[in-house]
């Protein structure tokens, strides 16, 4: 079976007894984004007795004997479970299950679209990490990977953390890796474009939930200079008394500079901004970073700073916006991602799995970049296959990959 994109759009969308306007978007969703498409034929008895009974108690029997048959006669290498407690939804918060559902849809049709992985929403009733931990557990037998999306942090961490220790297939929480993956090949052609590398650099981060904290780590990873994360009190440092375990961490291997007090005076100087919190940066304190500075506004739909501002200051401007150049969509990053972990069975997602992807999304620029192209777009159809084979191949180098 594969998901299949579908647009159940009737007439009754165009057409209303009510004086309310048409509306788009709810003609586009009635009926839901998605469907299930067989991929062989039930045309007569034989190709009955072939996809059902008898004929699949041979394959049932083979399995049964062999596990590792399933990736090879059922769709569990090719699909992944989209799983959510409706926490952290978008920019709605805490909306619930039930409103979460077009988001997953909306996730799964893009794993779809542009990474020809199959996808399942599955919204859980349920904001306890261990239910979560154990539903996902006992559902894995069915999926090849698990996303995780729009789990509220600080539990988002320790939920992917156990789910990782304790299965063998990818888990990936996409508002963490999928923007910091993002998040890096941008700034990789940003440097480049100005003639540096990201070890020249000096990051503030405005933000020190599940998206903050994972581009902080990868940046490290990645080998930038310095980079310091702020949250609504703050520059977060160990001399804080009031830090959550994820942030005392996050104290000790971040901001080798030493700063403290208020997100604005670590922006003096610095040579990079990233926003992942929503809020409002003052136009003072991005006018006081140093020259040839990068600001990645990421909050939607309000950017931190506004482009227009922005530009006045920064040599290259990010946003989380379609309506403007250098988008940092994670669509750029999740589809190919888990296309190159399911291709090679690979039994989880590593930090080089991830660079490697940075790296390929970087690429795909080569030497057109600008300031007003470091990213692509995600309509370029030559970023989810560089993506995958990269993420493949470093899942080969690092001996995660089973195939």
């Amino acid at each position: 079976m594969a998901a299949e994109i579908v647009n159940p759009r009737t007439e009754s969308d165009t057409e209303s007894d009510t004086d309310e306007p048409f509306d788009p978007a709810f003609a586009l969703h009635r009926g839901g984004k998605m469907a299930i498409q067989a991929t062989v034929p039930v045309r007569d008895k034989d190709d009955l007795s072939l996809a059902y009974t008898p004929g699949v108690a041979k394959v049932c029997t083979a399995i049964a004997e062999n596990p590792e048959l399933v990736h090879d006669y059922t769709w569990k290498s090719q699909v992944v479970a989209v799983v959510t407690d409706g926490t952290a939804v978008l920019g709605l918060g805490d909306i619930g299950p039930e409103a979460s559902l077009p988001v997953m849809e909306g996730k799964a049709i893009l794993f779809k679209q542009f990474g020809g992985v199959d996808a399942v929403p599955l919204a859980l009733a349920t904001t306890d990490t261990d239910e979560i931990i154990d539903t996902v557990v006992r559902l894995a037998p069915s999926f090849g990977g698990v996303n995780l999306e729009d789990i509220s942090a600080p539990r988002c961490f320790e939920i992917e953390r156990r789910l990782q220790e304790r299965l063998d297939i990818p888990v990936f929480h996409d508002d963490q890796h999928g923007t910091a993956v993002v998040t890096l090949a941008a700034l990789r052609n940003a440097a480049r474009l100005t003639g540096r590398t990201l070890g020249d650099l000096r990051a503030v981060i405005s933000g020190a939930g599940a998206a903050g904290v994972a581009i902080a780590k990868f940046l490290l990873a990645a080998g930038i200079g310095d980079v310091s994360v702020a949250d609504r009190r703050g520059i977060v440092s160990p001399d804080r008394d009031d830090l959550t375990d994820v942030k005392r961490e996050l104290a000790e291997i971040t901001n080798r500079a030493g700063l403290s007090g208020s997100l604005e005076a670590a922006l003096a100087g610095a040579d990079v901004f990233i926003g992942v919190s929503g809020g409002t940066v003052p136009e003072p304190a991005i006018a006081s970073m140093a020259p040839e500075a990068f600001v990645f506004a990421m909050a939607n739909p309000n950017p931190e700073v506004h482009p227009d501002i922005a530009h006045q200051y920064a040599s290259v401007v990010a946003t989380g916006r379609s309506d403007y150049p250098n988008q940092i969509n994670n669509v750029l990053a999740f589809p190919g991602i888990f296309a190159g972990a399911l291709q090679v069975r690979a039994s989880r997602i590593t930090e080089g799995m991830k660079i490697a992807a940075a790296n390929a999304l970087a690429d795909v620029v080569g030497d057109e970049v600008s300031a007003d192209y470091v990213i692509p777009s995600p309509f370029d159809e030559r970023v989810a296959p560089a993506v995958t084979a990269a993420v493949a191949e470093a899942a080969r180098a690092e001996g995660v990959a089973r195939r």
